[in-house]
């Protein structure tokens, strides 16, 4: 089983980064191959809009971002983690998402279902407020992304409060949550 742990925080060994780490180690020790890409350490632009777009699904635009399509189309898991910012997803999630609109386009338009594969996606979040609507928002544009590369929204892991770089690790009933999530994964 293919696990794809994708980090849209701009914050290594952040409180995002460290919840998502426990659930690839978790899937990756019950024999799951899992791979993490970190959004911020890829080059790639924001979407485009293109007019030109092609009705195969493909973007048009040359940049890391295809390499993550084929990552994506091969994962049986993809795991979304995103801190909230400004009651969103971070900057980094979001233009990752709208890059994804030549495959809405295919699939919704076109009536070509690009990413054929069913699979399970999964979405972590950390906010710094005690704001549960912050959550809402964002999950609604996730499960938005999770249809168009055919990922049923099978389980979520939230955490407000947290702030501070590696606070999460205050936390252990939630470090342990993310164990226990990806340890069901399989």
């Amino acid at each position: 089983m293919k696990v794809l742990g994708i980090n849209g925080s701009p914050r290594i060994g952040g409180n995002t980064d460290i919840l998502l780490d426990r659930v690839l180690e978790a899937a990756s020790t019950k024999g799951a191959q899992a791979e993490k890409v970190i959004l911020n350490q890829l080059k790639f632009s924001a979407c485009q809009e293109c007019a030109n777009m092609r009705d195969d699904g493909t973007c048009i635009v040359n940049d890391d971002m295809q390499l993550l399509y084929k990552k994506i189309e091969q994962a049986d898991v993809v795991i979304l983690a995103s801190p909230i910012f400004f009651g969103s997803l971070s900057a980094q999630t979001k233009m990752m998402i709208d890059r994804f609109q030549c495959l809405w386009r295919a699939k919704y338009i076109i009536g070509r279902d690009v990413f054929k594969k069913r699979r399970r996606g999964i979405f972590i979040s950390v906010e710094a407020s005690n704001r549960k609507d912050f959550f809402d928002n964002a999950k609604s544009i996730v499960k938005n992304f999770f249809a168009t590369i055919n990922a049923e929204y099978s389980d979520e892991l939230f955490c407000s409060g947290v702030d501070e770089k590696a606070s999460i690790l205050k936390h252990p009933d939630v470090l342990q949550k993310a164990f226990e999530l990806g340890g069901r994964l399989l």
